[in-house]
């Protein structure tokens, strides 16, 4: 078979496998999460033997070693895996709950259904745990997935995809519901992206240049976020231990990801007293520092910034730092260079707080908190499908109720329209 051929077989199973989803009741669909969760432990030296192979291919690949990383599956990350799919099935099932009901003058009951999606396309990079959470997540939402990983994760994405259709078919779910690509070429995420007759949504996960191909590809809606560009801006009357101890937490916790501050915005009048200090924990943390000519003349040893720093995702321990006037020029330099992600304040007024939690356009914005929250599992989302920066249809973490939509249904005792 050809891949084009592999693809729309496995797109038109996966449609026939969402419409059959319809029926299924939530205690049916948490068996099936519990199943896979079972079959995950059960089968741990099996999945850890396969991931080994991708280990070494990536090792003979020269992968770098925050790649490898990503990639490899040890005990914890199995212990993830299960937890989050035990988590997802104590969540509360969205499918089939009904919104406000209203009565037009004419008898007619009128309300909002929500409903899945239908069927998911995920493309994502290394991370084989991706594999089971988005599986795990779509299956409660009650959509059927095609799942698309990273070639680099080819054995561990299969090994996991053998476990998931034993669990489906054991609960009496369609085994169609998950699936996963089954060849490495690149060519089988052109053909996935279009399938427009039986997939109805494409989520990306990875780096800028996967999504990006990813959208000016697909026939598809997408639903992305391009990088996280996530600024904390420390207002005049920050409590600056405070200050401190969000901004190391928000940038040296884990620099490689999206919701790590990439951007450090100081009110000027808090600057002579929290730069200092700030820049000792950094230096200690191995951070290098790029300032405005304002924190260059405070920190001495900070490399003078570059326009191109404002709009730059380091995804490494790398901080662009800005001495600002005031809250004003804070949230104009926030709407210039934001990626729409995650923006935090750190004050102790109330009133400037509010205003950066209304005027901050991003999918989620934090007052005196890390940026590292911006994750549907801190958020008690569950385990989430990833972050989107786009308003349609979702913006921000998403979980269980953002992988439905709602239908509107009408209820009545024989109206006709005049």
């Amino acid at each position: 078979m050809t891949i084009d051929s592999t693809i729309n077989d496995m797109a038109r199973a996966a449609r026939d496998a969402a419409n059959k989803l319809g029926g299924v009741s939530s205690a049916q669909k948490n068996a099936a999460l519990l199943a896979i969760a079972a079959g995950l432990e059960k089968e741990a030296d099996f999945v850890q033997s396969e991931n080994k192979k991708d280990l070494a291919r990536a090792e003979e690949m020269g992968l770098s070693g925050a790649m490898r990383d990503r990639l490899t599956i040890k005990n914890d990350t199995i212990a993830a895996m299960v937890t989050g799919l035990k988590e997802v099935a104590d969540l509360n099932d969205p499918v089939g709950t009904m919104g406000p009901t209203w009565i037009r003058p004419n008898g007619l009951q009128v309300a909002r259904m929500r409903i899945p999606l239908g069927v998911i396309g995920i493309i994502y990079e290394s991370r084989p745990n991706v594999t089971v959470d988005a599986a795990g997540l779509c299956l409660k939402a009650g959509n059927a997935v095609i799942l698309r990983g990273g070639s680099e994760a080819f054995f561990s994405n299969q090994a996991l995809a053998a476990i998931i259709e034993k669990a489906l078919t054991t609960s009496g779910l369609p085994d169609k519901t998950v699936q996963v690509v089954p060849v490495r070429e690149r060519e089988a995420v052109y053909a996935l992206l279009n399938q427009e007759a039986y997939v109805d949504l494409i989520i990306p996960r990875g780096g800028e240049g996967l999504i990006r191909s990813v959208v000016e590809n697909s026939k598809i809606p997408v639903l992305k976020h391009y990088k996280g560009v996530c600024h904390v801006y420390v207002d005049r009357d920050a409590d600056l231990e405070m200050a401190r101890d969000i901004c190391i937490n928000s940038k040296v916790q884990r620099p490689g990801v999206c919701n790590a501050m990439e951007t450090l915005l100081v009110h000027r009048s808090a600057a002579e007293a929290f730069l200092p200090a700030m820049a000792e924990r950094f230096a200690e943390a191995g951070v290098e520092l790029r300032g405005c000519a304002e924190t260059c003349r405070i920190l001495p040893d900070a490399q003078q910034a570059q326009e191109s720093d404002w709009p730059a995702e380091y995804l490494d321990l790398i901080l662009a730092i800005r001495v600002v006037n005031d809250l004003d020029e804070a949230l104009a330099h926030i709407a210039a260079y934001s990626s729409n992600h995650s923006e935090a304040i750190i004050t102790r007024d109330y009133e400037r707080a509010q205003r950066f939690v209304r005027e901050a356009d991003s999918s989620v914005v934090l007052v005196n908190a890390s940026t590292r929250f911006n994750d549907g599992g801190q958020l008690g989302l569950g385990a989430e499908i990833g972050i989107s920066t786009s308003k349609l249809h979702a913006f921000g973490p998403m979980g269980l109720e953002e992988l439905t939509t709602t239908k509107f249904v009408v209820y009545g005792n024989g109206q006709i329209r005049e």
